[in-house]
């Protein structure tokens, strides 16, 4: 019989992700049992707790409750290392946004520590487990496109407003690759499997901004920016197939993404893989001469924000005894790359990849009205 019990979990952070993750957790993944939050800041774990119907409580004592199993981490970059393995230590299992660390070295420190105490660690982004990347994954194990031979992803922002708003993004982990770039490069191995080599021009033309919004209490000051805000990748895969990575955060506001994958029968176009759904479509050539263009059909579950599905499937993964999707292996990969890409943009030469990881299983296309049972 299958092991449905909830898996109870406290979550660390209060800030601005932390809604969407606590209304999913609380009122969508009934595999999960949110018991309690804690923050820095006590007022704002408070007024959370009070919002979602648990508790506040500091990370001592979150971290001493027996029944809790699953800390879910939503601090800032820097934080993660020490949030993260306190909580193994403790041993709690541990999904965490992402980056794992901003330090490669680091994130494998706590992915050995959680294989050698027998716990999970997962990391998002887990959007590549949202419908959209999940029928793009379909199409390319039917074949649809034939052999892969190369892909091109490409990103664009905007930090005049965006490092006004979140001062994290100012922070070591903060920069175009690690913040953002993440989405783009885990969808990628996902699909293609991990990264042998890499090199990239890195850019932060502008160490400087002032904050532009007029709500905020630093409007009108210079604020010190500097992280990467300009990143032109080249990637070859193990598999051997090549592809460039584009990432602009001096640009527009509204992220204009575009991600092709190429075969010898097809091009599959994707849509943003910082949200869950949205379209994919397949131009194929089938007589030589006529180009067709179509909407690939989405049986798959979660087209909407489905953020806490990587705790929800990383839960069922625990009750089932089998290797979870957003995993800790992935995610480090995923991290050693884009360190490579701005260790490349110092050395100005590829750099090889040391590490590996698996593509994850793809998710099942669910039964009506049971599109968390994720097996």
């Amino acid at each position: 019989m299958k092991d449905c019990r909830p898996v109870h979990v406290g979550v660390v952070g209060a800030g601005a992700i932390s809604d969407i993750y606590l209304k999913n957790m609380t009122e969508r993944f009934s595999i999960l049992q949110v018991d309690a939050i804690c923050s820095r800041n006590r007022v704002h774990a408070e007024e959370k707790a009070k919002k979602y119907g648990i508790r506040a409580c500091t990370y001592e004592e979150m971290l001493a409750e027996e029944e809790i199993e699953m800390i879910v981490n939503l601090t800032p970059v820097p934080a993660h290392y020490e949030i993260i393995r306190r909580a193994l230590e403790a041993g709690k299992h541990v999904y965490t946004e992402k980056v794992v660390t901003e330090d490669p070295a680091q994130a494998k420190e706590l992915v050995r520590l959680a294989e050698a105490k027998g716990l999970y660690l997962g990391a998002a982004p887990d959007t590549f487990l949202g419908s959209a990347l999940q029928t793009a994954r379909k199409a390319l194990d039917e074949g649809r496109i034939g052999t892969v031979t190369s892909c091109v992803a490409a990103a664009n922002r905007n930090n005049d407003i965006l490092l006004s708003l979140f001062s994290f993004l100012r922070m070591p982990g903060g920069g175009i690759a690690m913040d953002y770039g993440v989405y783009y490069l885990t969808a990628l191995v996902s699909l293609l499997g991990p990264v042998r080599q890499a090199a990239a021009l890195v850019k932060a033309p502008f160490p400087t901004h002032v904050n532009i919004l007029p709500q905020s209490p630093e409007f009108g000051q210079v604020m010190d920016t500097p992280n990467e805000s300009q990143v032109s990748a080249i990637l070859e895969f193990e598999s051997g197939i090549t592809g460039t990575l584009q990432l602009n955060a001096d640009s527009l506001m509204q992220d204009q993404a575009y991600i092709a994958i190429y075969g010898t029968k097809g091009i599959l176009y994707l849509p943003d893989p910082n949200q869950f759904g949205s379209s994919v479509k397949l131009l194929t050539c089938p007589d030589m001469r006529n180009l067709r263009m179509e909407e690939l059909p989405c049986d798959h579950a979660f087209s909407d924000n489905a953020r806490g599905l990587g705790p929800a499937e990383m839960a069922w993964a625990l009750r089932e005894g089998r290797p979870n999707r957003a995993s800790g292996e992935l995610s480090c990969h995923v991290l050693e790359v884009l360190s490579a890409l701005l260790e490349s943009g110092e050395k100005g030469s590829f750099v090889t990849i040391e590490s590996s990881c698996s593509r994850p299983e793809p998710l099942p296309v669910p039964a009506q009205g049971e599109e968390e049972c994720l097996m």
